[in-house]
């Protein structure tokens, strides 16, 4: 199995790959490499919709550049208290911060949660945010304000009466699941609101009641999978 980054010549094969629609194991196999390569290759090049094979060489490209001048400028990247690899975990990061640029959120805010979630204790200060993103605290503020407005994190305090903001604070993807489930059931609500407007039996009001029944049926589905899968967030060991 190859090793070393990526070629141009492989991102152009992912590109295709994912233009028949090929699952990134598919993708993976063709070209000798482990799966998790191609996951994390496309998440941070704009998801399998937006994947671009120019675009992400260039973006490969310009890190590398930035990663030389940072060391030659001295700047090495801190040993971890964890022991783990600095760069293996920045690399993790970067696509898991991609997934969730993906599906809508802010990049400031999804490196912010991606950086909770590679933390064995699922919290981090303000300040040590600051520290590891290299950003702004005024930047942090928004970002975490914005994750705690969405019910994606929490916030504490520790011993020393200091914030934190946690990421594994009682039930919070078991309610960020069941708020998704509430706004769904919204807009089938509204959509079948329309149907009297428009007219029963009109093609306008059909569509919206079918939109209606298809929304019904993905919320009480949300909810269901929710409740049966709750235990997994707190497994009992």
């Amino acid at each position: 199995m190859p090793g070393g980054r990526l070629t141009q010549q492989e991102r152009q094969q992912i590109a295709i790959g994912l233009a028949d629609g090929l699952a990134y194991a598919e993708i993976a196999r063709g070209l000798d490499r482990p799966t998790s390569t191609i996951t994390r290759e496309v998440m941070r090049n704009g998801g399998p919709a937006g994947y671009k094979a120019d675009l992400a060489q260039l973006g490969t490209e310009r890190r590398a550049q930035r990663r030389k001048q940072s060391t030659s400028k001295g700047r090495q990247p801190l040993e971890r208290a964890d022991g783990r690899d600095p760069e293996a975990v920045r690399e993790f990061e970067e696509a898991f911060s991609a997934i969730f640029i993906a599906q809508g959120l802010p990049k400031m805010t999804a490196r912010a949660l991606a950086c909770l979630y590679a933390t064995d204790s699922g919290s981090l200060s303000a300040s040590e945010l600051v520290a590891h993103l290299q950003v702004s605290p005024a930047s942090i503020s928004k970002a975490m304000s914005y994750l705690e407005a969405q019910g994606l994190i929490g916030r504490v305090r520790d011993e020393r009466r200091r914030e934190r903001y946690v990421v594994d604070e009682g039930d919070i993807w078991y309610q960020s699941m069941i708020a998704s489930a509430a706004g769904t059931s919204k807009l089938a609500e509204a959509a079948r609101g329309g149907v009297g407007v428009l007219g029963s039996g009109t093609p306008a009001a059909d569509r919206l009641e079918n939109i209606a029944r298809f929304l019904d049926f993905v919320s009480e589905s949300i909810v269901r999978a929710a409740e049966q899968a709750r235990d997994i967030l707190h497994p009992k060991g």
